[in-house]
């Protein structure tokens, strides 16, 4: 049987969270915090997404708030009893003077698993965004499942960045060639968005052997990464938050 499920975090600029509403495989736990950010850390309270499943996430910053969002551990796509492909949404809404850290553990696509994940994101003009998206490519040793991942961003109502990627054997061909992974099984991004920016864009280059830059109209600046594992990729993407987002 395949499960619904949607959760809620809402964060006001007072440091209280008003809505805070758990359901399915997210259990949202209010975390410790020793800065200006309320602090979220959402916990699998079971085994999702699965064949079939239908999940959303959702989290707004309201106007002048601060707010972190982490996870315990790693999502697990996995394949379930029907052959349909599970959907993983998140909706993240940030609004005037308001910062959102949206900052999880990898996406795992596991053998067999078939998933769809889009996230979609509305900022104010004046909002800051910290938004790391990481997926491995199967467990230790196997292939990977179908994945199609997208991030959707707008900025004071208008198109800010827009990226779809597809891997594994539902994927259009040459997803794992040497003009795209070349066997790699790592891929991620962040993605910084920040009025200070404008005045002082930051400039493309070159990171690490496979990891790069890109300034972003916006004012925004993105970095994607490929790397033989989880941890190789953390490491570099761990490196340009620091860099880039000392937010």
């Amino acid at each position: 049987m395949s499960l619904r499920a949607t959760a809620r975090v809402v964060a006001a600029a007072d440091g209280t969270l008003p809505v805070l509403q758990s359901d399915g495989p997210f259990a949202l736990r209010r975390t410790r915090s020793t800065d200006a950010y309320t602090r979220v850390t959402v916990v699998g309270a079971m085994s999702a997404p699965l064949g079939g499943d239908e999940l959303t996430l959702e989290a707004r910053a309201e106007d002048g708030a601060r707010l972190a969002v982490n996870a315990a551990a790693a999502t697990m796509a996995l394949p379930g009893r029907t052959p349909a492909p599970a959907h993983y949404r998140v909706r993240l809404a940030v609004g005037a003077d308001a910062v959102l850290r949206w900052l999880p553990e990898p996406l795992v696509s596991a053998r067999g698993s078939d998933l769809r994940a889009h996230t979609t994101v509305e900022l104010a003009a004046t909002a800051r965004l910290v938004l790391r998206e990481e997926q491995i490519l199967g467990r230790h040793g196997e292939e990977p499942g179908t994945l199609a991942t997208r991030l959707t961003v707008h900025r004071a109502g208008r198109p800010l960045f827009d990226q779809e990627l597809r891997y594994g054997p539902g994927a259009p061909g040459g997803w794992d060639g040497p003009a795209v992974l070349a066997g790699r099984r790592a891929v991620g991004q962040l993605l910084v968005v920040d009025p200070d920016l404008a005045e002082k864009p930051v400039a493309a280059g070159v990171l690490a052997e496979t990891a790069v830059v890109t300034p972003l109209a916006g004012p925004a600046a993105l970095v994607s990464a490929l790397a033989e594992d989880a941890l190789s990729l953390r490491r570099v993407l761990d490196e340009a938050l620091a860099a880039l987002a000392p937010i």
